[in-house]
């Protein structure tokens, strides 16, 4: 079995005072089991004033994670805050992996995936004989490299392991300070991840866009290269966008795209994922926030908070009914965050009142999801990228 610890703290600027506070809550001396890893989320401030870094010389473990604009444990509803768990277990394995930088020049090297991998799987008591049965991954935020890229990468070197975790984000306006961690380190440009093998189970669970705020009209995706949706029935993707009727500038350019997400569907039997606008090129193209096949099925789709709190509260119905889990791992899309307008802690209180007292936890806001999905009515898993989504991974044992 999994047992998972939670600490948060407020307390941004004394790193002697946040250290005591999170190792008072986690009583390590009394919790540990043999093996461990902590998952740390926090605003980057935390980074900046070195109490990232001290909390992770002071554990007695590895820890990985990424900046966010919100998060939450068990006992905290903070603004501002950073929030570890720690995974402990005498029957589950933990091995942290980091690439090497993901440049401009080499974007998406799927190589630089590939051999972090096979020297973290390495280090597993039971690799090669079995293969890790969950990759917790924690990616950058960068603007050349979209969420695909890493599902696609870990795939290819793992065989398709469930791959599960969050682009990373951050409070300022142009995300400039979003990174990764990895030991007390932080990083812009270099993916991490944690391998686990052993006695575990994990189990997944989705919310993002319910089919009836979808428009009426679907359309077939004719051209599009990666990321970029060029035309949807054979005519220009703005073209089609305007015949739905959504709003125009005085110009005739497109308005308020960022709350029109689009869902697509890969008609593959597993379940549609949600693609977020991101941009509209001089060219009329759409940059979304992940690949769009040519020939899948393209639902356009209205966003608000309402919409928000109604899937998230109905995807935690649907896990804490399944069985009792060790502990919940939870990431929700920036984009839900802003959809939440005068009310942003507004889906963390939905999260807080649902998850039962006595279940750890651990939400964070992040700036793209990677999670599987099951084909229809199998149990069959494909990893995909996500927007505008809450990902929820339950542990539970064997």
């Amino acid at each position: 079995m999994i047992k998972a610890l939670t600490a948060h703290t407020g307390e941004i600027d004394n790193t002697e005072a946040a250290l005591a506070e999170i190792m008072e809550q986690l009583d390590l001396k009394n919790n540990l089991l043999k093996n461990s890893i902590g998952l740390i989320t926090c605003y980057s401030e935390f980074i900046d004033t070195g109490i990232v870094k001290a909390l992770t010389s002071a554990l007695p473990f590895e820890t990985v994670g990424t900046t966010t604009l919100g998060n939450l444990v068990p006992g905290s509803l903070d603004t501002l805050s950073l929030t570890i768990m720690v995974l402990t277990s005498d029957d589950v394995s933990f091995s942290v992996g980091l690439t090497d930088s993901i440049t401009s020049d080499s974007p998406e090297d799927e190589a630089l995936c590939a051999a972090a991998y096979e020297k973290a799987a390495a280090k597993l008591p039971d690799f090669p004989e079995k293969k890790p049965l969950l990759i917790l991954s924690f990616a950058p935020l960068l603007m050349n490299v979209s969420g695909d890229f890493y599902v696609t990468a870990f795939d290819r070197v793992s065989g398709g392991i469930p791959s599960f975790g969050p682009v990373a984000v951050d409070h300022t306006s142009d995300y400039h300070t979003a990174q990764i961690l990895c030991n007390g380190e932080s990083y812009a440009d270099r993916c991490a991840f944690v391998l686990l093998s052993g006695e575990v189970v994990p189990h997944f669970f989705i919310a993002s866009i319910s089919s009836d705020k979808f428009f009426q009209d679907k359309g077939l995706v004719t051209d599009a290269q990666g990321c970029l949706l060029k035309t949807v029935n054979d005519v220009p993707v703005v073209d089609y966008l305007k015949s739905l009727g959504l709003p125009q500038n005085e110009d005739g350019t497109l308005s308020a795209i960022n709350i029109f997400p689009f869902v697509v569907d890969y008609n593959d039997g597993t379940r549609p994922v949600v693609r977020a606008i991101f941009a509209l090129t001089p060219e009329g193209c759409v940059v979304c926030g992940g690949n769009i096949p040519t020939g899948t099925t393209l639902y356009v789709s209205a966003f608000d908070s309402a919409e928000v709190l109604s899937t998230t509260e109905e995807a935690l119905r649907q896990a804490l009914a399944q069985r009792k889990f060790d502990c919940m791992i939870l990431y929700s899309c920036v984009g839900r965050y802003f959809a939440m307008d005068y009310n942003p802690l507004g889906e963390m209180e939905s999260v807080q009142k649902l998850i039962p007292e006595g279940l750890p936890y651990q939400f964070t806001y992040s700036g793209g999801e990677l999670c599987p999905v099951h084909a229809q009515g199998t149990q069959s898993l494909t990893n995909r990228n996500h927007n505008d989504s809450l990902i929820i991974c339950a542990l539970s044992s064997k």
